[in-house]
């Protein structure tokens, strides 16, 4: 025992005396002290000194260490790979028997002189996980790195690891096992290693989203084991029907791997299932395998924009001809006269001079329907005209009176990017002809380039946006932006500036606000092992997340059967389990109600079939040899597994281990110092009643 204190220890002899002299001195006035006998007298002076003395000890922060031995037994971990492709073999019947045999005879004859944990891992690793064989995917690193994690400097005796040595996620194993410093793991291999006549679809890669009209890849990996040299056909389904197919040669006829692409049309939309099929062969070991299905959402992001005019204007030319050149967006345009009010699957209005003709039965369809509007308001738009189509402006400029303004843009403009060849094309073009007059602008108004008379910027707004509710709405004012486009086409020989100011004044007018109150977290694809979880949020007026709506869900799968579950409350939050689901497609709607008012969202999601386990048909027992070489332990077959008892108990680096834990303490939470002051001053007090005084 050491011990240090903020003072010299040198302090406790002078301190010593002055405790003696403090007891003499309080007792050598005392008459009846001095009767007693020389016994007594010097008992009570020692115990009073003895006080003093401790209270002293304790005021000058005495601190001494404490050291103690922790013995702690070598911790056994017995992993088990609980990954469905364990029963991929001929002795599938007996694996799951002989492997918990396995661990519970280790577990018994290792007995008291080990500590035992019991460890499965497939999807994930779980401690204590019982072996059933079921999981569908083999992430044999994970379990390794959740080791090290969690019991790093803690004396691992060894892992025993029991495995056919087939991983299809994650990092190879080895190096995770590597990376447990002095820990040997004694491997068990599991399986028949030995190769038997069989094709399958090794890995498909496409993309997870594409747009309709258009095509897309499907990269289709191909392995044949001990097939001969020569052919095979790999075909894509859908929904039955054949998409494409190609020929497969085998050239090595032992272990050939072959790599075929495919260019398919997503010409449907939604969530589509397709299939690989490679053609069976006699004498296959395993049809199962080559079968691999997939899915892809095809969906429809092409926007629909309707060019409205009163009359011909080559600015319709110049805004069409640019807006074509996007494969999203489907354009048409139309005289005011001889449209028919059809808004179906209309996204975006662009309104050339809505005072040529002006309908006003148009413009509260326009509204109606909450359909973003770009106007362009020339000199034949009257003041009253603008007054009605609701734009944030007014003005009393006389009809037939014109200006012809430039653009400057505004600087504070932050809606969107304004590149320095929308800048150029703009400050460098020709002047737009507008109306005449002052123009009265509202609040709201956001200004992308004001008008501008030479080098004199002026306040008057030339293209701004506003809103209509929610719905924005873009302006124009003023005729001829075609002489922009031809202008910087004469200036640099392209149309870089011009196509890029439609693009993003089209696609910011098209892009919606989402002001709906129900917001619903629902991932798009899930695989038959995990558990289906959606999470959802409801609004209310002030945009403030609340809890006392009623939100359900509806899913329906691909045979029409409906489930209903309702939304649990955790704070402010919404969430829905559905547990795990069949592989296929599903719809799903989302129905919450609040104060009488109910908010709707639905979509589709997908379950997929990862049926990693049942490709390959061999064990690898060459992985399992090499992490037991690497980590200085030893390879068994399950037939000989007992052999792992024996080699751990003839390992000399798997003993106890004992280790030196040093503590400090401060003298003051010794108990034993504070009965001790009790004891001498309750003795002190009992002696002095005892002699008569008080």
């Amino acid at each position: 025992m050491r011990f240090t204190t903020d003072l010299s220890v040198w302090w406790l002899v002078p301190w010593l005396l002055m405790s003696i002299l403090g007891g003499i001195w309080l007792y050598r006035t005392v008459s009846w002290w001095k009767e007693l006998s020389t016994i007594f007298r010097w008992g009570l002076v020692s115990l009073r000194s003895t006080v003093l003395f401790l209270l002293g000890l304790l005021l000058i922060g005495l601190i001494f260490e404490a050291v103690d031995y922790r013995v702690e037994k070598p911790l056994i971990i017995a992993l088990t790979d609980n990954s469905s492709s364990l029963l991929n073999y001929k002795d599938s019947a007996s694996v799951k028997k002989q492997v918990n045999a396995l661990r519970e005879q280790l577990k018994t004859e290792l007995g008291e002189d080990y500590e035992w944990m019991e460890m499965t891992v497939g999807n994930t690793p779980k401690f204590g996980g019982l072996v059933d064989f079921t999981e569908s995917i083999s992430q044999l690193s994970s379990a390794f790195e959740k080791i090290n994690t969690e019991y790093f400097n803690r004396n691992i005796g060894a892992i025993v690891f029991v495995s056919d040595g087939k991983f299809n996620s994650g990092s190879n194993p080895v190096y995770a096992a590597e990376r447990i410093d002095l820990t040997p793991v004694f491997t068990v291999g599991v399986g028949d290693t030995v190769k038997k006549r069989d094709q399958f679809v090794k890995n498909v890669a496409t993309n997870d989203i594409t747009f309709l009209g258009n095509k897309f890849p499907v990269e289709v990996d191909i392995e044949g084991v001990k097939m001969g040299k020569g052919s095979t056909t790999v075909s894509i389904y859908r929904d039955g029907k054949k998409m494409s197919t190609q020929e497969v040669k085998y050239t090595d006829g032992v272990r050939d791997f072959q790599h075929v692409s495919f260019l398919l049309d997503a010409d449907k939309i939604g969530f589509q299932t397709y299939s690989v099929v490679v053609a069976k062969a006699s004498n296959e070991y395993n049809y199962a395998n080559n079968t691999r299905t997939f899915y892809v959402e095809v969906i429809d992001s092409r926007s629909k924009v309707l060019i409205l005019a009163g009359a011909p204007h080559p600015d319709v030319a110049a805004w069409k001809q640019v807006l074509e050149l996007d494969e999203n967006l489907e354009v048409e345009s139309m005289l005011l006269k001889d449209w028919k009010k059809d808004l179906t699957k209309i996204d975006l209005v662009l309104w050339h001079e809505p005072g040529i003709g002006f309908d006003a039965g148009v413009q509260r369809l326009l509204e109606d329907n909450k359909i973003p509007v770009l106007y362009t308001v020339g000199p034949n738009t009257s003041a009253a005209v603008i007054q009605k189509i609701n734009i944030g402006i007014s003005t009393s400029a006389s009809n037939g009176q014109t200006d012809d303004v430039q653009g400057g843009v505004n600087a504070g403009f932050q809606q969107f990017e304004i590149s320095d060849a929308i800048k150029n094309m703009i400050e460098s073009g020709p002047p737009l002809t507008a109306k005449f007059g002052k123009i009265n602008a509202s609040g709201g108004l956001e200004v992308l380039v004001n008008q501008r008379l030479g080098s004199i910027r002026k306040t008057d707004p030339l293209i701004f946006f506003t809103k209509r509710g929610q719905i924005k709405i873009g302006v124009i004012y003023g005729e001829g932006i075609w002489r922009w486009k031809m202008n910087e086409f004469v200036r640099t020989g392209a149309q870089e500036g011009f196509t890029e100011f439609v693009n993003k004044m089209g696609q910011y007018l098209l892009v919606k606000q989402n002001t709906s109150k129900l917001r619903v977290n629902f991932p798009k694809r899930f695989t038959k092992d995990e558990d289906v979880i959606v999470n959802a949020t409801y609004y209310n007026q002030s945009l403030e997340p609340v809890s006392d709506a009623v939100i359900r869900l509806e899913v329906r799968n691909e045979k029409g059967k409906l489930s209903k579950v309702g939304f649990g409350v955790n704070g402010k939050q919404y969430a829905a389990s559905l547990g795990k689901l069949i592989p296929g497609i599903y719809k799903w709607k989302a129905i919450a109600t609040r104060n009488g008012q109910t908010d709707v969202k639905s979509g589709a999601f997908v379950v997929e079939d990862m049926a990693l386990e049942d490709l390959d048909t061999y064990a690898d027992h060459q992985l399992m040899r090499q992490i037991a070489t690497s980590t200085g332990g030893k390879f068994f077959e399950l037939k000989n597994a007992q052999g792992v008892l024996k080699a751990i108990r003839n390992r000399d680096d798997i003993t106890t281990v004992s280790y030196r834990e040093a503590t400090f303490k401060d003298l003051a939470d010794l108990k034993w110092i504070f009965f001790l002051l009790l004891m001498c001053l309750t003795l002190e007090w009992f002696l002095r009643r005892w002699f008569g005084a008080y």
